[in-house]
C-alpha cells in the first residue's frame, strides 16, 4: 500500500461502498480482514479488523467499521 496506494484492487482490496475498503490477508490463524478508509490523499485509517471463520464477513463487524467511518469522515 505504501508503494501503490490504498486502491490495490481485487483480490487484495475490495471496495465496500461509501468510502469503506477491505484489505484481505491469510495466515496460520485464518483469513484476516481489515476495514479502512482514506483521508486527505494517501492517509489510511484502519477502522476495524477481524479473523474470519466463515466465507461471509459477519454483519456485526461490518457495522462496527461503518460506524467508525462516520466518526472519522465528515
Amino acid at each position: 500500500m505504501e508503494v501503490h496506494g490504498p486502491f490495490l484492487g481485487m483480490p487484495l482490496v475490495r471496495a465496500m461502498g461509501g468510502g469503506l475498503f477491505e484489505v484481505r490477508a491469510s495466515g496460520r490463524e485464518g483469513i484476516g480482514r481489515a476495514f479502512y478508509c482514506t483521508i486527505t490523499g494517501r492517509r489510511i485509517v484502519v477502522l476495524h479488523e477481524v479473523i474470519k471463520k466463515s466465507q461471509r464477513t459477519p454483519p456485526y463487524d461490518l457495522e462496527i467499521a461503518r460506524r467508525r467511518l462516520k466518526e472519522v469522515k465528515p
